[in-house]
């Protein structure tokens, strides 16, 4: 593994940089204190090819690589999660599901359209007593003539509210259990679709949430993706892309806070002197700045991986535990070294703090991961 990125890849840094640094971070303090979901940001990345990073050319997408996408999500992590959110519901659990196991017609059909930003994707897995229980699906689709109807209540959908196509799961076969669960594309706008918007969140207040009900929702046969019964094994996929997206966005986030406390460290002064030059301010800086490095690398192994066609699910729950702790560790510290200023919305550690705790909570809990590699390590599940 090459530790040096290649020019491409520097190229993609360096696009997505600019991007968040000229486009997303004059306004993202505003969006977040007004829930104000960021359609221009996304219609001015369309053009970019970001919407869609790792999605080849010949669809519309940028055509980076994971290491590339990893990137991508850092830099616009950097500088608002809320964004960062939308892209990797939008790229990750959607596009490259599709492009993983959609169809020919499936992926000329919705890919062109994701990648131009004709519509947002979302992801709806999670009901409200199937979470990080993902098999007991109550949502339920019937088949009905060359079709499906599909009956159920979807929670915590990331762009839920916003987005134009949804890759939903249900339950086909109850009997089977995880071998009953079929995904399918479904377009927001078919009727028997309720959208409720989640209000009241602690943080990526910017990233609309909603929660779907679906009565006698028909899709036709030609929007099933991947097999009947094989939606179990889609959505794992789709889980092992959106951690990573997730994992490289809170790099992003603990740089942020980094880079942060750098300048205020050196601005601030006490008893005489900047409190950089304080020993114990020193001490929390150089860890931050050490574990930003750990937690990239993790995220790079696992990007590598993915890259070569290597399963990469330990690594990739690795790198998703590893980088949004720390994101919430640097925050915290980061508040602490800005002191009473960092408790308030003057400077933007406050919001990475609490845009950070989500990390740790949506597409699996940080307890979650730990059974992943628990698992693996030792070949044995804490799940059953």
């Amino acid at each position: 593994m090459d530790l040096d990125l290649t020019p491409a890849q520097e190229e993609v840094r360096r696009l997505a940089r600019e991007f968040a640094e000229a486009e997303i971070a004059p306004v993202a303090a505003r969006n977040d204190r007004e829930e104000r979901f960021p359609h221009e940001i996304i219609q001015k990345l369309a053009p970019t090819g970001l919407l869609t990073p790792t999605i080849p050319k010949t669809y519309g997408g940028y055509g980076t690589d994971f290491i590339g996408e990893a990137c991508v999500f850092e830099e616009i992590g950097r500088v608002c999660s809320s964004v960062r959110t939308i892209l990797s519901v939008h790229n990750s659990l959607v596009a490259l599901t599709i492009l993983r196991w959609g169809t020919e017609a499936q992926k000329e059909r919705y890919l062109p359209d994701l990648s131009r930003g004709r519509y947002l994707g979302c992801f709806a897995l999670t009901e409200h007593t199937a979470g990080s229980d993902a098999v007991h699906q109550s949502t339920q689709a019937r088949r009905e003539g060359d079709g499906w109807r599909i009956t159920g209540r979807k929670a915590w959908v990331s762009s839920g509210s916003e987005a134009g196509l949804c890759l939903l799961f249900a339950q086909t076969n109850p009997d089977r259990g995880h071998r009953g669960i079929t995904a399918f594309l479904v377009p927001m706008e078919s009727p028997g679709i309720t959208v409720e918007r989640v209000k009241g969140k602690m943080g990526l207040k910017a990233a609309h949430t909603a929660h779907l009900t679906l009565e006698d929702v028909w899709v036709p046969e030609e929007n099933v993706l991947g097999e009947v019964g094989q939606g179990f094994k889609v959505a794992m996929s789709a889980l092992d892309n959106g951690r990573y997206g997730v994992a490289a966005g809170s790099v992003g986030v603990a740089r942020a806070c980094l880079e942060a406390s750098i300048a205020y460290a050196r601005q601030r002064h006490a008893f005489g002197k900047p409190i950089a030059a304080f020993q114990l301010v020193q001490e929390m800086i150089a860890r931050m700045a050490v574990e930003v490095e750990a937690a990239r690398m993790l995220v790079y192994r696992a990007g590598h991986l993915k890259n070569r066609g290597v399963r990469n699910t330990l690594e990739t729950s690795m790198a998703k535990l590893y980088a949004t702790e720390l994101a919430v560790r640097a925050a915290r510290t980061a508040i602490q070294i800005h002191g009473a200023l960092g408790y308030t919305d003057a400077y933007p550690v406050e919001r990475h703090l609490r845009d950070a705790l989500a990390t740790t909570i949506y597409e699996g809990t940080s307890q979650i991961q730990t059974l992943i590699i628990g698992r693996a390590l030792t070949g044995e599940s804490a799940f059953a």
